[in-house]
C-alpha cells in the first residue's frame, strides 16, 4: 500500500490524466474483434450476452489496468496469502506485493513481492516459500476477470445442457483452449449463466498446470467455485466473494477453497518498474521445464 501522502496524490493524478493517443481506437478495435470471434457460435453468443452483463467489451477493453487485493485460502494445500496485485489488461503483465502468507487456521503478516514480466515469472526474496509465482502470479487475475478474460483469441465455446445451481437452471457454457494457448491449455471453464441476469453465478474449473488433461479412466476432478458479492467499479461489474468445491465425475465431495478480492479498480496506473527482479530474486520456471 501507498505510505506517503505525496504518492498517493500523484497517482490520482495520473489516473485522470487523458488516455494515450490512441488508446481509444485500439480499445474499441479490440472490442469489436471480440465481439465478431464470439458471435461465431451459440456458445460465445451466450457468453457476449454475459459480458454484455457485467458490463461489456467496450468497459472490459478500456480499462487499462486491473488492481485490487486477491486474499486466497485453500484448505487441501493448508495454504492462506494476500496480495496486493496490479495488471496490464492489455500485455497481461502483473505484479504483486505479498501482505499475508500462512494457513487457513493462521495467516500471518508476510513481505515480499512476485510478477510475471511477460517472458518470466519470478518471486523475492528467493528464500520466500509456498507460492508458486509461475501460478499465481496471473491466477488469481484470471478468476477475477471472468467473463470478459474469456473473450481472448484461442478459446472454444461449447453449449451444454442446462444444469442446476442453487435450485435454479443456468445456461452452462464450456470455454476451452487450443493447443499453445498460455502454460495450461488442458484447463477448462464452464460458467454456469443466469438465465434471467446473464451474470456468472459459479464456474466449474479444472487445472492441468504442469500436467495435462487426466488420462483415459481417470476421474474427472474440478472445482466449483461460485461467484457472489457482486459490486460495479469504473463500469464493470465482478464478483468480490468465490467460494469453492471439489467436484469428482460431477459429484459435490466437499469445501475447497475461497477467495475475496477488495479496493478494486480498473483505473490505476501500471509501474514498469515493478516487473523488474529485485537481486535477491529467483525465476520461477514451469513444473516440467528441462534444466
Amino acid at each position: 500500500m501507498h505510505k506517503l501522502m505525496l504518492i498517493a496524490v500523484l497517482a490520482l493524478a495520473s489516473c485522470e490524466l487523458p488516455p494515450p493517443p490512441g488508446a481509444t481506437d485500439r480499445a474499441r478495435s479490440m472490442a469489436d474483434d471480440a465481439k465478431s470471434r464470439l458471435e461465431a457460435s451459440e456458445g460465445g453468443q451466450l457468453l457476449l450476452r454475459s459480458i454484455d452483463a457485467h458490463g461489456g467489451l467496450d468497459a472490459w477493453y478500456g480499462a487499462p489496468t486491473s488492481s485490487y487485493t486477491w486474499d486466497y485460502s485453500n484448505v487441501g494445500s493448508n495454504i492462506r496469502f494476500k496480495t496486493r496485485l496490479v495488471a496490464d489488461n492489455y500485455s497481461r503483465r502483473i505484479y504483486h506485493d505479498l501482505l499475508v502468507l500462512g494457513t487457513p487456521e493462521n495467516p500471518m503478516p508476510a513481505s515480499g513481492r512476485f510478477a510475471w514480466d511477460g517472458e518470466d515469472a519470478w518471486i523475492s526474496p528467493d528464500s520466500l516459500q509456498g507460492i508458486n509465482p509461475r501460478f499465481w502470479a496471473t491466477t488469481g487475475y484470471y478468476f477475477e476477470s471472468i467473463p470478459f478474460i474469456l473473450a481472448d483469441p484461442g478459446l472454444h465455446y461449447t453449449v451444454l445442457p442446462d444444469d442446476t445451481l442453487n435450485g435454479m437452471p443456468h445456461d452452462m457454457v464450456r470455454v476451452s483452449y487450443e493447443n499453445g494457448v498460455g502454460d495450461s491449455p488442458g484447463d477448462t471453464y464452464t460458467l454456469f449463466l443466469n438465465k434471467e441476469t446473464a451474470m456468472v453465478d459459479g464456474i466449474r474449473y479444472t487445472v492441468t498446470f504442469g500436467g495435462g488433461p487426466p488420462a483415459a479412466g481417470e476421474p474427472l476432478r474440478e472445482t466449483l467455485f461460485y461467484y457472489k458479492n457482486y459490486t460495479t467499479v469504473d463500469g464493470l461489474t465482478v464478483a468480490t466473494r468465490f467460494r469453492g468445491f471439489n467436484v469428482v465425475d460431477g459429484v459435490l465431495s466437499g469445501f475447497k477453497n475461497e477467495a475475496w478480492a477488495g479496493d478494486i479498480s480498473f483505473s490505476n496506473p501500471f509501474d514498469e518498474r515493478r516487473l523488474a527482479m529485485p537481486e535477491d530474486g529467483r525465476v520461477q520456471p514451469m513444473p516440467n521445464a528441462q534444466p
